[in-house]
């Protein structure tokens, strides 16, 4: 049943298949050419980012024509183990095998014992895919089954594998579209699902190779008087050419297309390979027999069919079928072309195909490390271009100062001066946002997209339900006001007495922004703060993307406040503060003894509360000599201006609840009841601090779906209601906004990044319950989807390194 294979050599072999039957007597064969997509899968590391469970995991693969039955797979061609694992250690049982029933490959069993474990399986494995099933060549993309399984340790490893077979723990699908199948060198991480967040490096090269040609029976016609030939001949001798011969012989003038572009592309991506990592490849010597060949066919008549078939003189993708009017124009051209000159061509250049495609096999044994490199930050290039379907940029200009609408602005001649941006009733910024962003999601629904990339189905799956992300960059304008008296004082961290201990405190820069000028480890840590009632590791799903795009970074899951967020936020701001410090020591200590400490980077995530948190923990003493290395923070759904403008009735029905029942303190501060003059009120008195204005970045995550946090607090942008409203309250409100946004335009950071991302979820997989009625779905998603922040982050991967 299953086919067990050595370690250390690669191993070909083919699949059986199944004898033709012998031609009827009455027809003559007609010769068919018939070619096989070769795809190589290259399995390099397998990284534990967030497995739950310790235990033996196993990779499973198989491979099969999207719009066929199951039965059309692909069958494993060859396998390479182009290095070997520690076949002593406990950590690896068995070997890798093929099961013939489905024709897959599993990697040798494996286990996992840690976070953040590698384990190395360095197997490239082959499928063939044959195209001799279909009329003509394939318009029908493939997909790529990656299946994650795992079983528990236990003492008997004898039911190892059955165990594993029971089934999978997560399934990560590709599809590979028909574009790509002429040729391709992809990286393809596989991530299998948010509870079994793992990084599988993994690249892919395809090539369409020539397959060995064969005769078929002619079909019976329907006129028995026409029996077709080789040639197109007719049983009587005559030149009349039935429908039948034509079709086949158009379809080896696309098999030929098809092979002289994959030739192209092999042969282009080998020359790009060999200088991106610069290592030399001769083909002088395949160069020259190629322009020296002295063919025809190829030459003259293959262009004259694509021009004819084209109708633009542009060649055609290989896999994708003529339509009937290019069928006909094709089958009157091959009147005058013989079936020897196709054949020849045909194994002519099936065999150059080959001699590159093993080329390029022996080529990437040598260079592997290198060609994966440059393969994965190519990939990583690509990703904005790629998810731009789901991304919507604007840019707008930061306002020099939001007016106060109170009769304290009041014109010379009387009357109010408003601001100057008058509101409609009907103009409410976040159903505005909602149906931008639904109009966006219809027009993605009607989209046909046809990349020639590897798809990932976890996104490409069901594109119409992905989240939007409206990604509003805000270009700043001149500070309003300045201030002598900047809270950030410019402390050297070596003269901070009690920060530091060692001899390595001398290795930190005394300067901000002099670590390009010189040697040492940059320490990059991010500090992640959960919300009310929340958990330490509510915000891993956005740590575990942090990692895929800086695997370096320390990040510190904060476990200050956790069942502590009921109380005063002056009180969770110490301690929040206290635990950052704390982290701090631990790992400048640490990196001080391992070398040079040239700079530290700190980065902060906050989701809902946490953000209040976070900015009020940077208003701590402790905190003000590490002021200068704050870098990114990214808020998720953050209440920065608090609760003073809410429009959900029922939430705030809730937090009245919360206030009178239970005296929640942190409730009082967020809806400004505690105390009875605004001005003395926490958030009034946290916005005139200097929270923001020493981060390098700032990103802003909102939701006009969220029903938790008001938009315009999420967003620390104006409020529909606090315009209109000519109260103290209204002015209250501004002087909060322009305080923020003044220390956003603050020029310490003259290169500073500030971004609003509004994140649109599909709101047709909430359905109808309590949490979408209330708001309280979207508020969610932030901490159980990861869509959205894989977006961002690898469309901005500057801003997180």
């Amino acid at each position: 049943m299953f086919r067990h294979l050595g370690w250390l050599v690669g191993l070909n072999y083919k699949s059986s298949s199944k004898r033709l039957p012998d031609a009827p007597a009455q027809l003559k064969p007609v010769a068919m050419l018939d070619a096989v997509q070769e795809i190589a899968i290259y399995i390099h590391r397998f990284h534990n980012l967030d497995l739950f469970q310790q235990g033996w995991y196993q990779i499973k693969i198989t491979m099969r024509w999207e719009h066929t039955e199951y039965t059309s797979v692909g069958t494993p061609a060859r396998v390479v183990q182009y290095e070997a694992p520690d076949l002593g250690s406990d950590d690896v049982y068995g070997v890798w095998r093929i099961d013939d029933t489905d024709n897959s490959f599993s990697t040798q069993p494996f286990r996992i014992k840690y976070a953040r474990q590698d384990v190395f399986l360095s197997i490239m494995l082959s499928f063939n895919l044959s195209l001799a099933g279909y009329e003509g060549l394939s318009s029908s993309a493939v997909l790529l089954k990656f299946e994650l399984m795992h079983a528990p340790i236990s003492g008997n490893r004898s039911d190892l594998q059955a165990a594993l077979d029971a089934s999978p723990a997560a399934v990560h699908e590709f599809r590979i579209p028909p574009k790509a199948l002429l040729g391709l060198h992809s990286y393809c991480p596989v991530h299998f699902d948010a509870f079994h967040a793992v990084l599988v490096d993994v690249s892919i090269h395809i090539s369409l190779l020539k397959a060995a040609s064969y005769t078929h029976p002619s079909k019976v016609p329907s006129d028995p008087s026409i029996a077709e030939g080789v040639g197109g001949e007719s049983r009587s001798g005559s030149n009349q050419t039935s429908g039948h011969v034509a079709t086949a012989d158009a379809n080896g003038i696309m098999l030929l297309k098809s092979l002289l572009a994959a030739r192209g592309i092999l042969l282009e991506e080998l020359q790009t390979l060999s200088k991106a990592i610069d290592q030399a490849i001769d083909l002088t010597d395949f160069i020259s027999k190629m322009d020296n060949l002295n063919d025809s066919f190829l030459q003259e008549n293959l262009v004259a069919a694509d021009d004819k078939v084209s109708g633009q003189g542009k060649p055609q993708n290989g896999l994708e079928k003529a339509n009937g009017a290019s069928d006909t124009r094709t089958g009157e051209l091959l009147h005058s072309l013989s079936r020897g000159a196709v054949l020849k061509s045909f194994n002519s250049l099936g065999d150059q195909v080959l001699y590159l495609w093993n080329t390029f096999l022996k080529f990437h044994r040598f260079n592997k490390t290198k060609i994966l490199e440059y393969l994965r930050d190519t990939w990583a290039k690509d990703r904005r271009a790629e998810w731009s379907i789901w991304m919507v940029y604007s840019k707008v200009e930061m306002p020099h100062h939001y007016l106060n609408s109170g009769a304290d602005e009041a014109s010379n001649n009387g009357g109010h001066r408003r601001a100057p941006t008058l509101w409609k009733l009907t103009d409410d910024p976040a159903q505005i946002a909602a149906t931008r962003a639904e109009l966006h999601r219809r027009s993605i629904a009607q989209m046909k997209i046809n990349n020639g990339s590897i798809q990932d189905l976890h996104i490409f799956g069901d594109p119409s339900s992905i989240p939007i992300v409206i990604v509003e960059r805000v270009m700043n304008a001149p500070r309003r006001t300045t201030s002598e008296n900047s809270y950030l004082r410019h402390f050297d961290l070596i003269n901070a007495p009690g920060l530091l201990s060692g001899s390595g405190s001398e290795s930190v820069n005394k300067q901000s922004g002099s670590s390009s000028s010189k040697k040492g480890r940059i320490l990059k840590i991010v500090v992640f703060v959960h919300g009310f009632q929340g958990h330490h590791l509510d915000l891993r799903l956005i740590r575990n993307q942090w990692l895929l795009v800086d695997p370096k970074v320390e990040f510190l899951m904060s476990e200050a406040n956790e069942d502590k967020t009921s109380g005063d936020f002056r009180e969770m701001g110490q301690r929040l503060a206290q635990e950052v410090i704390t982290f701090l020591k631990k790992k400048m200590d640490k990196a001080s003894r391992s070398g040079s400490l040239a700079d530290i980077k700190l980065s902060f995530v906050g989701h809902s509360i946490g953000n209040v948190i976070i900015r009020t923990a940077l208003t701590e003493s402790i905190m003000e000599p590490f002021l200068r290395y704050l870098y990114v923070y990214v808020s998720i759904s953050g209440p920065h201006l608090g609760y003073l403008y809410s429009s959900n009735s029922l939430f705030n029905s809730g937090l009245w609840l919360l206030k009178k029942l239970k005296n929640t303190q942190c409730i009082h501060q967020l809806t400004f009841t505690d105390d009875p003059d605004l001005q003395n009120t926490f958030f009034y008195q946290l916005c005139k601090k200097k929270t923001l204005e020493n981060f390098k970045h700032i990103i802003l995550l909102s939701s006009p779906q969220d029903g938790y946090v008001p938009y315009h607090s999420a967003r620390i942008d104006m409020c529909q209601a606090a315009s209109l409203d000519f109260s103290k309250k209204g002015k209250v409100f501004l002087e909060m906004l322009n305080d923020c946004l003044d220390q956003i335009r603050s020029p310490h950071c003259e290169n500073r990044v500030f971004m609003r991302c509004d994140v649109n979820f599909d709101t047709s997989a909430y359905g109808k319950n309590l949490n979408t009625f209330i708001g309280r779905a979207a508020h969610i998603d932030f901490l159980e989807s990861d869509t959205f922040v894989r977006f961002i982050m690898w469309s901005f991967p500057d801003l997180f390194r």
